[in-house]
């Protein structure tokens, strides 16, 4: 059986039997293979999944508690700090249901910060039906996350500010993203595997 990684790599490869490849796996198999797909086969996925229907139950299943923790296996297309996460979580009582919460975690994260953001729908932009949006930070978050720092500070606004990484699914626990700064396409994608 091919990997996800080489069923990409195939001249005529088909975005329905890559999610049904993965939806097969076990969690930490699929967390494995998603984490092994290259910059190339990334951007190519990206252009196969446009389209897809994606809400932001993908990111934080329905039956998750408001601020508990999702976690998100990640792999992006950078030359280095390949390997991250992005952690979400539905809001607390009193706050907008509309919208989750999140943050990046990763080796990076004591030096450009955590990077916090609020996942929203696009309301059906072509780009994805899920957008990432850095210029909004939440109001609040779980007790266990880092603190809230705005996005503009620091080193972290050579990373996160006046960005927005508009989301596409792959499959039922996979999905693929792509950066946008200051609504200009940049060449890094990146892809995300919801735990369980």
């Amino acid at each position: 059986m091919l990997t996800f990684a080489e069923m990409l790599a195939t001249p005529h490869a088909d975005i329905e039997a890559v999610a049904a490849h993965l939806d097969r796996l076990d969690s930490e198999r699929r967390i494995a293979e998603v984490r092994a797909v290259g910059p190339d086969a990334q951007r190519r996925l990206w252009r196969l999944a446009r389209g897809r229907l994606l809400t932001l139950d993908h990111f934080v299943p329905p039956d998750r508690a408001p601020l508990e923790t999702v976690r998100h296996y990640g792999r992006n297309t950078l030359p280095a700090f390949k390997i991250f996460e992005k952690r979400f979580c539905r809001p607390g009582p009193g706050h907008d249901d509309s919208v989750r919460w999140g943050y990046n975690e990763g080796s990076t994260r004591p030096l450009v910060g955590p990077g916090y953001f609020v996942l929203r729908e696009t309301g059906g932009d072509a780009r994805g039906e899920v957008v990432v949006d850095y210029e909004m930070i939440p109001p609040d978050k779980p007790a266990e996350w880092p603190a809230i720092k705005p996005n503009t500070a620091g080193l972290q606004r050579f990373v996160y500010a006046y960005m927005h990484d508009y989301m596409r699914k792959v499959s039922d626990h996979v999905s693929i993203g792509r950066a946008y700064r200051r609504d200009r396409e940049t060449p890094n994608c990146f892809l995300l595997c919801r735990e369980g």
